[in-house]
Formats: structure tokens, sequence, C-alpha cells
């Protein structure tokens, strides 16, 4: 089965604002580390936030490979693509470097 995205398109505009609000309260960095790996740095009490939207996003768009993991005070949230998918990612990382109080 092909890797896409299966959200249909009237919730999508609802998903990009659930992404924004959380980068904009919650969003304490961004690294890239890869073309196809970015790592976020989110504010530990937005944890269960965090895991629910993650948890969705990769549910609809298997091409996402997404890791959360608590650390001293904050949630690590890495995020994967394939190669194919860079361009998902780059819009992803230029919408929370946007979005974010950093």
């Amino acid at each position: 089965m092909p890797q896409a995205c299966t959200l249909p398109t009237v919730e999508r505009p609802l998903r990009v604002a659930e992404f924004d609000e959380l980068f904009r309260t919650a969003l304490r960095g961004q690294r890239r580390s890869s073309p196809t790996r970015l790592r976020w740095e989110v504010a530990a009490e937005a944890e269960a936030a965090v895991r629910d939207l993650t948890a969705r996003e990769s549910g609809c768009c298997s091409f996402f490979g997404i890791t959360v993991t608590p650390v001293d005070g904050a949630v690590r949230v890495d995020v994967a693509v394939p190669a194919a998918y860079v361009d998902v990612l780059d819009a992803l990382a230029a919408r929370a470097a946007t979005g974010c109080r950093w």
C-alpha cells in the first residue's frame, strides 16, 4: 500500500490550525538534523496535546515517523519522512519557524 495522506481535504485546514496553535503556544525550539529529519522541543505541559495531535497526524499520513519523548522538563518530538516527502517536512518546518515564540 503506498504511503499517502488520507485526511479528508475539508479537515486539513483544521489540522493545520491545530499545528499552528501548538507552534504558537508550546514550541521552544526546532532543529533539522537532515533533509528527512526534524526535531522540535515542546513545553512539557503540552505533552498530552502533542501526543494526541501527532498520533492523529501519523494515523492519516502514513509517511510520517513521529516519536514523542519527555526529556528534562520538555518534550522532544522527532519527525522523519521518506525522501519523497521532504517538501512536506520543509513546509511543516517553515510553519513552525514562523509560528513559534522563540
